[in-house]
């Protein structure tokens, strides 16, 4: 069984805890210290972004992270080798590896599955690959172990949503608005309508990620998910706290309100 499976077992109807962090950012030895301390602060799922120059489906705050992960020469390869370190220690913690699909096609889809996989990871959400065309990478990648997990947007309905459903495993992420990430909230009303018509469609979890910055934020979206992703509001407080020479301490601060809250 998977660990994302495992995970979701067995929190047991309890919701999901998704931190996106960036590799890398603000450099690659702190970068380190924030993964091994995520899964202690309260996270239940780690998404570890691959940096990439031109990340369109993210806002000002995780563009600038990846841009300064990139000049401080964080590559994909970097973020395989961080992952291997993280799983010296951890072996139980969900990592999804999330970016776009231009370096793993540099890197060769085939190659790139085989390194994710011994490296630790357990999925894969590629922000830039539509499910007409994502075979190259979702075969071997599933056959390799690692969950494909795909994106739903408020305007993935009908035969659409069927089409992004059909491949997917580990969980769906919803992103709950129109726009990128860390910009705007968004409706409740409107996400619950829209994942209870997916679950009807399907028994995978359903992730809520995209304008769910604070404790009052996820609460709200845990009443309707199985699982919160927040990502923009955790990449600002390493940010403002990046000079601090134990900066895991307040990202605990703020992991632990939000796994409190839901």
């Amino acid at each position: 069984m998977s660990r994302i499976k495992k995970t979701f077992e067995a929190l047991n109807g309890e919701k999901a805890l998704n931190i996106f962090i960036t590799a890398g950012y603000p450099d690659a030895s702190k970068s380190l210290d924030i993964l091994k301390s995520l899964p202690t602060s309260g996270a239940d799922l780690i998404e570890l972004g691959i940096p990439f120059t031109d990340p369109m489906a993210d806002g000002p705050t995780i563009q600038d992270s990846s841009l300064q992960a990139l000049k401080n020469g964080m590559s994909l390869q970097g973020t395989l080798d961080m992952l291997t370190k993280f799983r010296e220690t951890n072996n139980e913690t969900p990592v999804i590896l999330m970016g776009y699909f231009n370096p793993i096609y540099a890197y060769g889809c085939d190659n790139f599955v085989k390194a994710a996989a011994q490296a630790g990871a357990d999925g894969l959400i590629v922000v830039d690959l539509p499910p007409e065309e994502d075979e190259e990478l979702r075969i071997p990648a599933q056959a390799a172990g690692l969950d494909f997990i795909k994106l739903v947007t408020p305007t993935t309905i009908g035969q659409r949503l069927d089409t992004v459903i059909e491949n997917a495993s580990g969980f769906l992420y919803y992103v709950s608005i129109a726009g990128v990430t860390g910009t705007k909230s968004a409706n409740i009303d409107e996400v619950g309508a829209h994942i209870q018509t997916i679950k009807e469609k399907t028994d995978l979890p359903v992730a809520v990620g995209f304008g769910i910055k604070t404790p009052e934020d996820a609460a709200k979206m845990s009443k309707i998910a199985d699982a919160v992703v927040v990502g923009s509001s955790i990449v600002e407080n390493i940010k403002q706290n990046q000079s601090v020479s134990d900066i895991a301490t307040p990202l605990a601060t703020q992991i632990t309100a939000l796994k409190q809250a839901i």
